[in-house]
C-alpha cells in the first residue's frame, strides 16, 4: 500500500522551480488554476495574427480582425500571479468568439513575466501592446479611438495600473484617453500595502516576489494610490465574493470616483478560486451575467 501511494505522494508535494519560494498552499491554488483554465479552452479561434511589440520573445499579441473596417476593439491581459500564463490559453472557451461574433475586433497581450522582468515592465508591456495596436489599427481594420483595456487577476491589476499612472502610456507616446475605457475582471492588490498587510499567507510570497518590501514602490504599483488625474476615462471593475477582490475593488472605484473619473464597480457571481477562475473562462458564453454586464458597457463606450 505504501509502495502504491508513494508516487501520489511525491507528485503532491513535488513542485517546480517556478513555484520555488510559494507557500504549499500557493503551489496547490496554482496547480488547480492551471487545471481549471486547461478544461476550459476550446478549439483555438481561426484568423488570428501574431504581432511583436518589442524584442522579447513575450512581447507579442495576438490580433482577431472583425468582419467590417473601422470595428472597435477589446484588448485582453491575462493572469497569473505577474509570473505565469499566456496568450493563448487564458482567454476563456468564449471570449475570442463571443467579441467577434458582436463585430468588436480582439486582441490578447502576452507581456515579461516575474521574476525576469518587473512590475512596472509589464506594465509598460501593456501600454507598448496598445500603442503598437493603435499604430498598426489601418493596416489591421479597427477604430484607434475606440479601444477597450480589459484584464484578468494580476491583468486586471497591470490594465487598471496604467489606466490610473499616466507614466506608462506617455512612454509610448499616448495620452491617458487612449483607450475609452478600462475592464478589471476580479483582481486585487489595486492597494498593494494593504493587499500584502491584510492578505493573511495565502499568496503573501507571491504579492512578495512581485512587488517586493520597499513602501514608496508598493505605492506607485497600487492603481487606488495612483488615481489622481488624468486616468482612462472610464472603469468597469467586477468581481466575484472573495474578501480581498471585492474590498479591493471597492476600495479602487471608490478612489477613482473621488478623483473625478466615473467608474462602477460590479459584484458577479461566484466564490473562491473556482469564481476567480470563471469570470475569466466563462466570459462571453451567454447564460454567465458578466457577459451581459461587459456587454452593456462596451455598447455604452465604443459601440456605434
Amino acid at each position: 500500500m505504501i509502495r502504491l501511494l508513494l508516487p501520489v505522494l511525491v507528485a503532491a508535494i513535488a513542485f517546480t522551480p517556478a513555484e520555488a519560494g510559494q507557500s504549499f498552499r500557493e503551489r496547490i491554488a496554482q496547480r488547480m488554476a492551471q487545471r481549471m483554465e486547461g478544461r476550459a479552452q476550446a478549439a483555438p479561434v481561426p484568423g488570428k495574427t501574431d504581432i511583436a511589440y518589442g524584442a522579447d520573445p513575450l512581447q507579442h499579441l495576438d490580433f482577431w480582425g472583425a468582419k467590417g473596417p473601422d470595428a472597435p476593439l477589446v484588448i485582453f491581459v491575462h493572469g497569473g500571479g505577474w509570473k505565469r500564463g499566456d496568450k493563448s490559453n487564458t482567454t476563456g472557451a468564449a471570449k475570442v468568439s463571443h467579441y467577434l461574433a458582436a463585430g468588436y475586433a480582439f486582441a490578447s497581450v502576452n507581456y515579461r513575466l516575474v521574476p525576469a522582468a518587473t512590475v512596472e515592465q509589464q506594465a509598460q508591456d501593456v501600454a507598448d501592446a496598445v500603442a503598437t495596436l493603435r499604430g498598426q489599427s489601418a493596416k489591421l481594420g479597427f477604430d484607434a479611438s475606440r479601444i477597450v483595456l480589459m484584464g484578468h487577476s494580476a491583468g486586471a491589476h497591470l490594465v487598471a495600473l496604467v489606466g490610473t499612472d499616466p507614466r506608462y502610456f506617455a512612454k509610448a507616446g499616448m495620452k491617458p484617453d487612449a483607450v475609452r475605457g478600462v475592464i478589471p475582471l476580479d483582481g486585487a492588490a489595486y492597494d498593494v500595502p494593504r493587499q500584502i498587510a491584510e492578505g493573511g499567507n495565502f499568496m503573501h510570497d507571491t504579492y512578495v516576489q512581485a512587488f517586493g518590501t520597499d513602501p514608496a514602490r508598493q505605492k506607485a504599483l497600487s492603481p487606488t494610490l495612483q488615481v489622481a488625474a488624468p486616468n482612462a476615462p472610464d472603469f468597469l471593475i467586477l468581481h466575484i465574493a472573495r474578501d480581498d477582490g471585492t474590498a479591493q475593488s471597492t476600495a479602487l472605484g471608490a478612489a477613482l470616483r473621488a478623483a473625478g473619473t466615473p467608474a462602477e464597480v460590479v459584484a458577479v457571481e461566484g466564490k473562491g478560486l473556482r469564481g476567480h477562475m470563471e469570470i475569466n473562462r466563462k466570459l462571453g458564453e451567454p447564460d454567465y451575467p458578466a457577459t451581459a454586464i461587459v456587454d452593456a458597457y462596451l455598447k455604452r463606450r465604443i459601440a456605434r
